[in-house]
């Protein structure tokens, strides 16, 4: 009932705290959750970078160990950097009030963000943030504007600058848009490295959302296999009773 609870919670509040500007054009991202490397790169990402503010409570450091083929020791060395015990779940010492008050909303959970917001989105919005002086932590996003979030990967990334034109609509209203992002300042990633490396976050946070995907389509197959089985058994059985009437 507490995880239940938990997740119709966080379905709420990525619509609330991540809500996203209009008419984004959105880049694609292939998800590959056989890709067993990505998944571990992208686990090594969210512990150093997102898990200081962003929680995972539905999820369990033995769980990742178990699907991604790590050992007890790996995933104390690679994951546990903060402590605790491999059974944990993954979640943060910051307090909800304490995170309001610092960023102006709550982080948000991330255990199902992928299921509320899709991979594209998040993968679109993580090499999105822009220098902006007049927002608090000196940075926008074009996916999301007058986001609270500071851009906490602008060491891998580099800064960019949004460069926009002015256009106005049928009525003469003028309105600033942007038309695309220049990097100005280097991060200590190239750009295809960066975007390598949020593939495989964002690879992960997909593999976070459904931990079990791949184990119910595989299951799926199987059960399909089973229901055509059933069906043709099912047909030739209604003939057999029905063949002295017709």
């Amino acid at each position: 009932m507490r995880y239940l609870i938990i997740v119709i919670v966080l379905l709420g509040l990525p619509q609330a705290g991540l809500a996203g500007g209009e008419n984004v054009r959105l880049d694609k991202m292939k998800v590959d959750l056989k890709d067993k490397a990505s998944l571990r790169n992208g686990a090594k990402l969210f512990v150093d970078y997102c898990l200081n503010c962003h929680a995972a409570a539905l999820m369990r450091y033995s769980r990742i160990g178990q699907d991604l083929d790590m050992t007890d020791e790996e995933v104390t060395d690679e994951l546990l950097i903060a402590g605790g015990k491999i059974g944990d779940t993954m979640t943060v010492v910051m307090q909800p009030k304490e995170s309001a008050r610092w960023f102006g909303t709550a982080p948000p959970d991330l255990s199902v963000l992928v299921r509320v917001r899709g991979a594209d989105w998040l993968y679109t919005y993580l090499r999105s943030f822009y220098r902006d002086e007049s927002r608090p932590w000196g940075v926008n996003n074009a996916v999301f504007k007058d986001v609270a979030m500071p851009h906490v990967l602008w060491e891998l990334q580099g800064l960019q600058e949004a460069e926009t034109e002015v256009r106005v609509d049928e009525d003469g209203h003028e309105t600033e848009v942007i038309t695309g992002l220049k990097l100005v300042e280097p991060g200590v990633m190239t750009p295809e490295a960066y975007d390598a490396a949020v593939r495989d976050l964002v690879n992960f946070m997909v593999y976070l959302s459904e931990p079990s995907k791949l184990q119910r389509l595989a299951l799926g197959k199987w059960v399909l296999g089973f229901l055509f089985i059933f069906l043709i058994l099912t047909y030739l059985l209604k003939k057999e009773f029905w063949k002295d009437i017709h």
